[in-house]
């Protein structure tokens, strides 16, 4: 009996097929895939709330109280703007108005430096070390040994803009610290030094504010220190009695800017003060504290 192997021939024609095929020309280029440009977006980081930015700036911030015999004569705010270790321990440098802390017609006045943490009050016995000439340069610089507070950033004359959202943290009325909210209404330009010589605000404030620190809410550095405010008189009737009281002018608030506290912690022996500090380039009218 004869046998065929099916398949076979047609297994063998395949092999001999592929054996006799030339190879592909190793000089070929190999073919290109597409690659499409994937993007990668660095998440920005994310900017301070508002009242996140409140926290920040609130631990720069006391309160003045000229006392003697135990009695409150004046009331005024400051600013932390230099934080000092030494051999005899810290010191505190506090910016105010000088017309704030006139004790000329006080027989023997303190000055007390008041810090309010909720229910307590921590208190420290301060001491003028230098002041201006008011009303161009009202400002005031008390020493105040074992105070241990932060420095506050001086702002630049760059962030001085019309608009500037701003919070003012000010003790009105000798009471505990207070906050208002505005913007900057205001900047005068000096012609000569070509640098701003006062700012307004339109937030409120009140007798006692004089000192306290306009900060703004976008950096938390300080742009200005509060001199006073414009009022307007108001008059009225009731049964046949008249009376009458000042009413502050909505952005009427006027301050130092920062540049007049760099050249006046400069012109007083006090520029180590400013390290922390950013380089600069170099109605009728109530003091707020009187």
């Amino acid at each position: 009996m004869t046998r065929f192997l099916l398949g076979a021939p047609v297994a063998l024609l395949a092999l001999a097929s592929c054996a006799g095929a030339s190879p592909p020309s190793a000089s070929a280029p190999a073919p290109r895939v597409p690659l499409e440009m994937v993007r990668v977006s660095t998440p920005e980081p994310s900017r301070p709330t508002r009242k996140e930015m409140v926290r920040r700036i609130l631990p720069h911030n006391v309160r003045l109280q000229i006392t003697e015999a135990d009695k409150v004569r004046r009331t005024a705010s400051g600013v932390v703007v230099g934080s000092e270790r030494s051999a005899d321990g810290v010191v505190a440098w506090v910016i105010t108005n000088a017309h704030a802390v006139v004790m000329d017609d006080l027989k023997s006045p303190t000055l007390n430096v008041l810090v309010d943490q909720r229910a307590d009050v921590e208190t420290h016995v301060g001491q003028v070390v230098a002041t201006g000439q008011v009303p161009d340069l009202d400002l005031a610089l008390v020493k105040v040994p074992g105070l241990s507070l932060p420095a506050v950033e001086l702002a630049d004359e760059a962030e001085l803009e019309l608009g500037e959202d701003v919070v003012v943290a000010a003790s009105p009325y000798g009471r505990a610290l207070s906050l208002s909210g505005g913007m900057l209404s205001q900047v005068e330009w000096d012609r000569e030094s070509r640098r701003p010589r006062m700012v307004k605000t339109d937030a409120p404030i009140g007798y006692g504010a004089s000192g306290g620190g306009i900060f703004s809410l976008e950096t938390g550095r300080l742009l200005a220190i509060v001199e006073g405010y414009r009022t307007a008189q108001v008059d009225f009737a009731v049964r046949e009695e008249s009376y009458s009281f000042d009413v502050p002018m909505p952005g009427e608030t006027f301050a130092a800017p920062s540049t007049k506290v760099r050249q006046f912690l400069q012109a007083k022996g006090f520029g180590r003060l400013l390290e922390r500090s950013l380089p600069g380039e170099g109605g009728v009218a109530h003091a707020a504290g009187r």
